[in-house]
C-alpha cells in the first residue's frame, strides 16, 4: 500500500501519529505499508476517510486519489 504511505508522508506524519488519530496500531500500520499485510475493511473506510480518499486508491488499484461521491440517501 505505497499510496497510504504517500498520504501519510504528505501531511508530515508519522505512523504514531496516524495510530493516535485513527486508533489503527502502529504495527498494523508498518505491515499495511510494507505489503506484508492487507488491512480490514474497517481499518481502510477509517483510512480512506481521515484522507480523504478511497479505497482503490489506498489499495494501490488506481492512481486518482479522489474520493467517491457520497452515497445519496433515498427519502422513505
Amino acid at each position: 500500500m505505497l499510496n497510504l504511505l504517500r498520504l501519510r508522508q504528505k501531511k508530515h506524519m508519522t505512523q504514531v501519529a496516524l495510530h493516535i488519530v485513527t486508533g489503527i496500531d502502529q504495527s498494523l500500520l508498518s505491515k499495511y505499508e510494507r505489503g506484508e499485510r492487507l488491512p480490514s475493511v474497517s481499518d481502510l473506510t477509517i483510512l480512506a476517510d481521515y484522507f480523504h480518499t478511497s479505497l482503490d486508491y489506498l489499495m494501490d488499484r488506481t492512481d486518482q486519489a479522489a474520493p467517491y461521491p457520497p452515497v445519496k440517501k433515498v427519502k422513505k
